[in-house]
């Protein structure tokens, strides 16, 4: 277990972005970054991806075009790393797990062992872990970017996105980027983990989510 207690999110210095809002927020800070580096801490075993074709073959049941889909966005990944390389800006994922996986997240895990490939910093660490930070609640699903804003990313209760909560007070920042450091630092690099745990498993059958 990760003997670390997880900071507050005072309700009060947050500000509600609906979904639209919070993707033009984020896209318009991450590219404003520079010389920092951001941290994704990623909860939550299932999503209701949208906008994604693997997503939706995962959904018709089609393994195969679901892996070939995440496989065609190789190029795509790679510029991107190089694009963060250039703005000395590293975005860290943190991939919190449970097992049995889901299906959802089995799919995913192939997803994050690509962009890792493509050379994006990922983690997984073990959901059992964290006992002393979810004795309450299961973490948020939060990014930190750049060490200046913090996002509460916010989903129905069917996974759905729903837009996000918006912190930029500099404690509130610091105290989260340093929390989900500290986990980062207790993961497993996501292509030990699925080498170990995802790669040998049959595909996945989604009415077990």
């Amino acid at each position: 277990m990760l003997d670390l207690r997880a900071p507050t999110l005072p309700p009060e210095q947050g500000e509600r972005l609906v979904r639209d809002v919070y993707r033009r927020d984020f896209r318009e800070r991450n590219a404003a970054i520079h010389g920092r580096d951001s941290w994704k801490l990623e909860r939550r075993q299932y999503f209701e991806e949208q906008g994604s074709a693997s997503r939706d073959a995962l959904t018709r049941g089609d393994w195969d075009e679901a892996l070939r889909l995440i496989e065609a966005d190789r190029e795509d990944l790679v510029a991107s790393a190089r694009d963060n390389m250039k703005r000395a800006s590293i975005f860290h994922r943190l991939r919190v797990v449970e097992t049995p996986l889901t299906p959802y997240l089995q799919w995913e895990l192939h997803a994050l062992r690509l962009r890792a490939e493509c050379g994006a910093r990922i983690r997984t660490l073990d959901a059992g872990t964290l006992e002393a930070s979810e004795a309450d609640n299961l973490l948020p699903e939060l990014v930190v970017l750049g060490g200046r804003t913090l996002y509460e990313i916010l989903y129905t209760e069917s996974g759905v996105p729903n837009g996000a909560v918006r912190y930029t007070d500099k404690e509130t920042v610091r105290r989260w980027e340093n929390y989900i450091k500290e986990l980062y630092g207790a993961g497993e690099d996501v292509e030990s983990y699925f080498a170990r745990e995802v790669a040998h498993l049959p595909p996945p059958t989604m009415n077990a989510e």
